[in-house]
Parts: C-alpha cells; sequence; structure tokens
C-alpha cells in the first residue's frame, strides 16, 4: 500500500470512520486503498477524471460513478472505465467539455449534487464539526449524516466548495487536504525530479535571477518552485507568488512557513491573464505550466507589462508535439500510443513549438528557447502514478498484461522510468 493511502486508513481509523463514500477526481491518490480494503468505501465517485486505470478498482466496480465532460480526456478514460468496470455507472455533463483544470463544481453545480443524491445509504456517524491534522492529512469537518470523504481536485480553483453547503445538509462531508494529496502531492513531487529542477533552474540562469531581484511566479500551483527560488536568492531574495487557486495558494503558504521561507514569499491571488501590478514593478518573472490553460498571448503580454525595461520574463510550457518516452522494450502497436503526450491544452493556450514565435509577437527581444526533457523516475510516486495511468488507459485488453509485465520487470531492475517534453523559452522587455 502506498504511503497516501496508508495515512488515508490511519485517518479513517482516527475519525472512526468503518466506511464512508468517496469522492476525488484523481484516483490514483485512493487506487491503493481500493484494492486493499474496498469494504471501508461506501462508494466511489470519480469526478472528471482525465487519467484513470479501471483495472485496480475491480472490487468495487458496482460501487463507482464517474462524472464525465462531452468530450476530451476526461470523456476517454471514463468511456474506457465503463466497459472495463461492469457494474460501474457513467454520468456525462452535456456541453461541457471539462479540461483536466476545470473548475466543475462551480460551473455545474446542480448536475454534481443530483450525482451525490443517488448515493447508497450508509450508517449515519456523529462527528462535530472541527478541523485538524491526522497522519499528514488535514481535514474539516461539517454537516451531519453518512460520511461523505472529499478528496483535492488537481487544479480547480473552487474544489468542492461550490458544494459543501448543500452537501453538508445531507451528509457529514470531510473535506480533506495536504502536501499528501491531489494537486499539491503531484506538484510536490514533480518538483523533486532532478531533471525537472534541473530545467527549472536552467531557467532561472537564463533570466539572470540573482539575489535582490524582484521576481514574480505567475501560477505558483503548490509553491514549490517558489522554495527552491527563495533558497536559491537567499534571504535577499523577494518573490511574488500568485495563482487563481485560492486552495493552491493557502496550501503553498502553509508549506513555505514549514519549510522557513515565508517571510521570503508573498503568495497573491492574480489571474495570468490580467495581473494586479503596476507597469515595470518585477525585475524577473517567470511561469511553468500555466499558459497551456489560458489565453497565452494575453499572458505573455502581461509578463512583459510588468516586468522593467531591460528585464527577464522565463516561459515553460508542455509539449504536445514532441513524443515522450518509456524506458521499457514495447512493441511497436503500444509505443505508438503512449508516445503521444495527452493532449491537454486549451483553445486559446500554448502547449508546442509556437511558444517561442508567439514571444516574439508579445513583444519580447532576444528570446532564447530551449526545449528540456523531463525524466521521472519515482514510479511509486503520484506525479509518476498520474503519468502511467494516461498510457494504461489507452491500451487494448490484450496489451496491459504486456505493458505490466514489461514494467515489472523493469522496476525489479530499478529502470522504470519515462522522459516527457518541455519548451522552454527566456525574453528580454525591450529598453525604452
Amino acid at each position: 500500500m502506498s504511503e497516501c493511502d496508508s495515512r488515508l486508513l490511519a485517518l479513517w481509523d482516527h475519525l472512526g470512520l468503518t466506511t464512508a463514500h468517496i469522492a476525488t477526481q484523481m484516483a490514483g491518490d485512493v487506487v491503493a486503498l481500493a484494492q486493499a480494503a474496498p469494504e471501508r468505501i461506501g462508494s466511489l465517485v470519480l469526478c472528471v477524471p482525465s487519467r484513470l486505470d479501471p483495472m485496480p478498482f475491480a472490487p468495487l466496480a458496482d460501487r463507482i460513478v464517474m462524472i464525465s465532460g462531452i468530450s476530451g480526456l476526461t470523456a476517454q478514460v471514463t468511456t474506457l472505465g465503463l466497459q472495463r468496470l461492469p457494474g460501474s455507472v457513467r454520468v456525462v455533463l452535456e456541453g461541457y467539455a471539462a479540461p483536466g483544470w476545470a473548475d466543475v463544481v462551480a460551473e455545474r453545480t446542480a448536475d454534481i449534487l443530483h450525482v451525490f443524491d443517488s448515493l447508497p445509504g450508509l450508517p449515519a456517524v456523529n462527528l462535530p464539526a472541527q478541523t485538524g491534522m491526522h497522519a499528514g492529512i488535514s481535514y474539516r469537518i461539517e454537516g451531519a449524516g453518512p460520511p461523505l470523504v472529499l478528496l483535492p481536485f488537481f487544479l480547480a480553483p473552487s474544489q468542492w466548495e461550490p458544494a459543501i453547503a448543500a452537501l453538508a445538509q445531507r451528509w457529514t462531508v470531510i473535506t480533506l487536504g495536504g502536501r499528501h494529496l491531489g494537486g499539491v502531492a503531484a506538484l510536490e513531487d514533480r518538483a523533486t525530479a532532478v531533471s525537472y529542477q534541473g530545467m527549472v533552474r536552467t531557467l532561472w540562469d537564463v533570466m539572470g535571477a540573482t539575489a535582490g531581484d524582484t521576481v514574480l511566479d505567475v501560477g505558483c500551483g503548490s509553491g514549490a518552485l517558489d522554495r527552491l527560488l527563495a533558497t536559491r536568492l537567499g534571504p535577499a531574495g523577494r518573490i511574488t507568488a500568485t495563482d487563481v487557486n485560492q486552495f493552491l495558494l493557502r496550501e503553498a503558504e502553509t508549506l513555505a512557513a514549514e519549510e522557513g521561507v515565508g517571510d521570503r514569499i508573498a503568495f497573491r491571488f492574480a489571474n495570468a491573464e490580467s495581473l494586479p501590478f503596476d507597469d515595470n514593478s518585477f525585475d524577473r518573472a517567470f511561469t511553468v505550466t500555466v499558459l497551456e490553460e489560458c489565453d497565452a498571448d494575453r499572458a505573455m503580454r502581461e509578463l512583459l507589462r510588468v516586468i522593467r525595461p531591460g528585464g527577464t520574463a522565463g516561459v515553460i510550457v508542455r509539449s504536445i508535439d514532441l513524443p515522450q518516452w518509456w524506458n521499457l522494450p514495447l512493441p511497436a502497436d503500444i509505443a505508438a500510443k503512449v508516445n503521444v503526450p495527452p493532449q491537454s491544452v486549451g483553445a486559446t493556450g500554448v502547449a508546442d513549438a509556437s511558444l517561442y514565435p508567439r514571444m516574439q509577437r508579445a513583444g519580447f527581444a532576444d528570446v532564447r528557447c530551449f526545449p528540456s526533457l523531463v525524466t521521472l523516475d519515482n514510479p511509486s510516486g503520484p506525479i509518476w502514478r498520474y503519468r502511467e495511468d494516461h498510457a494504461v488507459s489507452l491500451l487494448s485488453d490484450t496489451e496491459l498484461p504486456v505493458w505490466r509485465a514489461l514494467a515489472a520487470e523493469a522496476r525489479t531492475n530499478g529502470m522504470l522510468f519515462m522522459a516527457h517534453p518541455m519548451h522552454c523559452a527566456v525574453g528580454t522587455k525591450p529598453m525604452g
């Protein structure tokens, strides 16, 4: 059982939960719990998952509800999940695409509440309204009735908040958070990869970020990179870290305080497309895997606006136009499927080599471009699981055993890793 699932079981025991309903976007957060203790899950609601390996959830297939958008990754994985999990239910949100960063509970509140109305009954629990922390997982309890545990989304700004008041009329709602779950866990895990840190440090090197600079991070997520930068810049560093996701901002501020760099980082709510800062406010600015999800051209113009003349801005985005690579001797037909990166990019976002000319068109001079490979080599970590869940969701019933056998052998030999491409660029704001 993974560390995360051991923590969940410890929390169940701490709160006295025999069985509880669970709702999550990131199936990987509960996969080992579903295998080791399926009897402790009353039902599992997978809310617009963009990654799903159905096989581990077979023991509770008839207790699974999958909420899907009408198109995109979430539609693909839940369609396949329905086929491989007989007895499960799929609810399609008509007219809703549900990208991986969708704020689905805010945008389709009534539909989400209707799904929970259909869940089977469980015995009520007697838990007072409270907040707490156990086994590294934060929790907030409100309402009365059978227990409903809500795990964090990956990137949804509102998380479950728009539905909690209504849910608490029927359920004892237990909302979880902390560094070991959801998007925070994935972002923190990604930031530990040596090659990922190397890529970001190269970005900062090319930007010329030094102690004493004022630096802006647009889309800070869990703040993992800002903590690395704070250590690099030292006590003189002045970092403003922004995000549109208040949940992530709260988690990021907590993690920075825990690591002793909270006094060097100011966390602020901000939208990449309309930054709440005056012209020429910062010496440097950067943004990592954000411009895929917004109006990239507008965001780049905002980066240019808020840095001083002669200042620099760095941008990193995922790549959907270059192949990813798994260190497995895969048959050609399987490799052809899994070497294609997840095609996850918004209509006005950027996730390809067009980043480079678009930075020039935004007004940046001396644009320096360096595509990079990020290697993930911790197959027990959440960011690896997030990647592999997508890969296995593409495979047929005859291809899956081949993948699993090759992956198991590579894991035994300490050679299970994969690499995926990123596009990176740094530009300078012209003088005058």
